[in-house]
């Protein structure tokens, strides 16, 4: 070995070596590592990155022989991994601050799930619906966490996030970070609908006056060591970490204050109920001490939220509110006094305790109060804006443009109160040398600015000035004004305005540009342009990111070779285009009317442009008009949207959009003949929304024949599904194997499966949508292949029994395009029957039987006259009335469950027998017994109550 590498190796091997990183599976292989792990003081991994490897372990879908992805396995290794992070949030003490700052949103809702399923969390139940006093402590407790995490991330997810920065292009990460985004938004999505339960879980609890507890490791161990023994341990009241009650409602006051504040901005008298909270939080809080193990607050952030709730709700009982600045600003605004409201801006010059952003947010406030028309609230803006100035000026900062539009126009009491500012804003035995400097260059512009010499002497000859000025400046500013008094003496007129010189320019094109933006009368817009283009040659058509114009349109306006029409033409489209997007069809078809004009004297192709979109435009007006009245439509109009499907000017971009909403609007007003027989063919092959639209015709046109619709009706099931279908991609591995890498949608459809259940929702007739959720209950009661829990619905006769390749058919996405389509049916007619029976069996197949009970009866009341009428046996069909049967009995509502099998064709006794004999019903018994006709179970019911 040479000297070199010799020494090389002495000073690599004299350095302290890291130890490495514990894997995740080592935890697997020795139970005792765990704790020993999170003992040391800087473990590595930390205990939240812990807990994401173990969680993220267990859900990691697997691949079986055929390379198909399954999902993860319910094995013992899978159990362990949920275990050991249900252990390292015990050993965290289930801090949610902690585990929130550590976890993602969709690993903290994997944790918190699995801890309701360890705890012995009734599944299937509301979690409103349970008596928490009645559940065994950690179970109570874990439907506990899981609702506070519910309600603090909803609160949490109202708060503006700053977007990282992306970094580089890399498409596996983007795709898994897409895929997370997607995951966060849908979990946010269903906490934000279960708001109001969670609120009324939390509630509950503050009812409750006894301790909790909560699970520990060691109670984890027990039961995964023995489940069944160890069930009773831990629903004792020894077992886990306790929890006082004062403890535990301190903590639940706290996060119902938040959420109650949160949604202040839209009830304000939620804010009366946060306040509530916010204080017993704060009571509490203090009689707890630093004793307390399970609740983490921040008292400063409390202290802010019990403030801005006194402010909020005007609330004047609490007197170390009353002290702040921030309260007594708000008081002082609510009360009108404005006199006491520039005095604390005054003194804040001196005691800088008020953030200029905040001081900022009151005048804009004012300016805004001003503007509304109260104009008595003019000198109120002046004063706070010369407070404002001053005090930037002592921080060194630049002086707001409003404060220099206030002076344009000085009078001897602006000048007086702004002297006064300055004056009163410096204590000379206290103030910086900085700040003396920055006063003096202030007011010596401020002289050399102002055109009245009137002004000038007040302020040059003011005693300030005088003691910030040195001699020799005092003497230049002295021989300054002397001049300017000779010239304005010598002068026929005055000196021209800093605001009037020829720079002014910039001005005058930022206030056109403004107008621009805010105008929506074309003509005004013309002569904007005009005036801007008469100043500069800009391209005025990028003055505001807000107007967009369509790809297919943009490439031809803009190669308009006139500057001035082509920013008129893609801003009046722009505009017109964002008008009918908020609904504003007056203005939106004045703009393109004028738009119109413009171009047909110029262009053809952009001439039919606009003649497409104010087809469009009628169409919109239509639907939103007489349209929603099932008014039909002007036969120019139907006759219209025929010309454009017919259209066949190849040199005319085409917006798809158009296409589809042209389709849409002829299969709702059942325009069947036309899409099926005269529509052109090479119409079909070209336009997957005119071949779509009929399809759909042709299906509804032959319903409700099933013989003679079948071949149609087979044609637009293969479209369908090719539509819900998965391609897998392969990759083929060094040593030759292939295997499976993802599951993708398919792209061999007429169209992706979100812009088709986009157009979905652009249908209105019944008969069209009841079609498509036949069709797709039929696709998910074959892909799903459970013949016991089917999905119903009309003209299922009609559909294909089988699928040659039902690997390829996407599951979830079938049955996610079902229930929205069957959702977005009843949006439009909440009392078809036969919708909401297909509505309450997809609540049915998913266990969620008191919701499918609800659309079972919603049912049989629309066609009933609220049961005045008999329900026609069609509806409530044997299978009908089994379900609801089954829903009751689930629901413990047995006496329910006897009289509905009275309504069977052959009364079922042994299931209504068995129900009268549960001992615990939760529906009104007594009540029920008068529905009862029956002989028999009369006869089984006396003996029942006689023993």
């Amino acid at each position: 070995m040479s000297a070199e590498a010799a020494d090389r190796e002495a000073v690599t091997g004299s350095r302290p070596c890291t130890p490495p990183q514990t894997s995740w599976f080592e935890f697997l292989l020795d139970d005792t590592l765990l704790e020993s792990h999170l003992q040391k003081f800087s473990p590595d991994p930390m205990p939240v990155q812990l807990i994401t490897q173990f969680l993220e372990q267990a859900s990691k879908p697997s691949v079986n022989e055929q390379n198909q992805v399954q999902p993860p396995a319910d094995n013992r290794r899978n159990r362990t991994l949920k275990l050991l992070a249900l252990k390292v949030a015990a050993h965290l003490k289930w801090n949610l601050d902690v585990l929130e700052k550590g976890l993602s949103i969709a690993v903290l809702n994997m944790l918190v799930n699995e801890l309701l399923c360890v705890s012995k969390v009734p599944p299937g139940v509301k979690h409103v619906d349970l008596d928490l006093s009645t559940l065994p402590p950690t179970t109570a407790m874990a439907v506990l966490v899981y609702n506070r995490w519910a309600i603090r991330t909803t609160v949490q997810s109202s708060f503006p996030i700053k977007q990282a920065k992306p970094g580089p292009h890399q498409m596996n990460m983007l795709n898994h970070v897409q895929q997370e985004k997607e995951l966060t938004e849908n979990i946010l999505k269903v906490l934000k609908e279960q708001a109001d339960d969670f609120i009324m879980v939390l509630e509950g609890v503050l009812g409750i006056k006894k301790d909790f507890y909560v699970h520990t490791m060691r109670t984890l161990d027990l039961l995964a060591a023995e489940p069944c023994t160890a069930n009773g341990e831990t629903e004792c009241s020894t077992a886990g970490l306790r929890i006082s009650a004062d403890e535990l409602h301190c903590q639940v006051r706290y996060d119902l204050g938040t959420v109650f504040f949160q949604q202040g901005c839209t009830n304000p008298p939620c804010y009366e109920k946060a306040r509530e909270h916010f204080l017993k939080t704060r009571e509490l809080l203090s009689k707890l001490g630093d004793g307390a193990v399970h609740c983490r607050i921040d008292e400063k952030r409390l202290a802010g939220y019990c403030q801005a709730c006194g402010v909020l709700t005007g609330s004047s009982d609490v007197s170390d509110m009353q002290s702040t600045p921030f309260t007594q600003i708000h008081n002082f605004i609510r009360s009108g006094n404005y006199k006491g409201l520039i005095e604390i801006f005054l003194e804040d010059n001196l005691a800088l305790s008020l953030p200029n952003h905040f001081r900022q947010s009151v005048l804009r406030e004012f300016f805004q109060k001003a503007e509304q028309g109260n104009k008595a609230l003019n000198e109120v803006c002046y004063k706070i804006c010369a407070c404002n100035a001053v005090r930037d000026v002592l921080e060194g900062q630049v002086i707001s443009v409003q404060f220099r539009q206030l002076l344009l126009k000085p009078t001897k009491e602006k000048i007086d109160f702004l002297l006064e500012v300055c004056t009163r804003s410096l204590k000379m035995e206290h103030i910086s040398d900085f700040s003396k400097r920055n006063m003096a260059a202030f007011l010596k512009n401020l002289c050399q600015s102002l055109e009245d010499l009137q002004f000038v002497v007040m302020i040059s000859s003011h005693e300030l000035l005088m003691v910030l000025l040195k001699d020799d400046e005092r003497k230049a500013l002295t021989d300054q004004i002397r001049k300017r008094s000779s010239c304005i003496n010598l002068c026929t007129k005055p000196l021209t305005s800093f605001y009037d010189i020829p720079a002014s320019a910039s001005v005058n094109i930022g206030q056109l540009e403004h107008q621009l933006i805010l105008s929506v009368d074309p003509w005004r817009i013309r002569q904007i342009l005009i005036e801007l283009h008469g100043m500069t040659e800009r391209q005025f058509w990028r003055v505001s990111s807000k107007w967009e114009v369509p790809s297919d349109y943009s490439s031809v306006i803009l190669g308009i070779k006139d500057y001035l029409t082509r920013d008129l033409v893609y801003i009046l489209m722009a505009k017109g285009l964002h008008c009918i997007a908020i609904k504003d069809f007056v203005h939106a078809r004045q703009l393109f009317s004028a738009c119109l004009e413009l171009v047909t004297e110029f262009s053809p192709r952009l001439r039919q442009v606009m003649l497409n979109e104010m087809l469009l435009l009628d169409i919109s007006v239509h639907e939103a008009g007489a349209g929603s009245s099932r008014e039909r439509p002007p036969p120019d109009l139907v006759s219209r949207v025929r010309g454009y499907l017919e259209m066949r000017i190849h040199d005319i971009p085409l917006r798809q959009v158009v296409g589809e909403e042209g389709v849409a609007f002829m299969l709702n007003w059942r325009e069947n003949e036309y899409l099926t027989l005269q529509v052109p063919t090479s119409l079909v092959h070209k336009n997957p929304y005119v071949k779509l639209g009929q399809l759909l015709a042709a299906t509804c046109k032959e319903l409700p024949g099933p013989k003679e619709s079948r071949r149609t009706a087979k044609d637009l099931w293969e479209v369908v599904v090719q539509i819900c279908s998965l391609t897998s991609q392969h990759k083929r591995a060094n040593d030759g194997r292939v295997s499976l890498i993802k599951q993708r949608e398919s792209t061999l459809g007429i169209m992706p499966r979100n812009k088709f259940i986009i157009f979905i929702r652009k249908l209105r007739e019944p008969l069209v949508l009841t079609t498509l959720i036949s069709l797709f209950v039929r696709l998910h009661s074959i892909v799903r292949d459970d013949i016991v829990n089917e999905v119903t619905a009309e003209h299922l006769s009609i559909w294909p029994t089988t699928l040659p390749n039902l690997q390829s058919v996407d599951v979830e996405a079938v049955a996610i395009t079902m229930k929205e389509l069957v959702n977005y049916a009843l949006t439009l007619n909440p009392n078809n029957h036969s919708w909401l029976i297909t509505q309450a069996d997809i609540y049915f197949v998913t266990n969620q039987y008191s919701a499918a009970l609800h659309f079972y009866l919603q049912a049989g009341a629309v066609c009933s006259d609220f049961f005045n009428k008999t329900v026609p046996p069609d509806v409530y069909t044997d299978q009908v009335l089994k379900r609801m049967i089954k829903c009751c009995s689930l629901l413990n509502c047995h006496t329910q469950v006897a009289i509905l099998c009275q309504f069977l064709r052959e009364v079922d006794y042994m299931t209504a027998f068995k129900a009268l004999q549960e001992q615990s019903s939760h529906d009104a018994m007594d009540s029920f017994y008068d529905y009862i006709w029956d002989v028999t179970i009369l006869e089984y019911l006396t003996r029942i109550l006689f023993l």
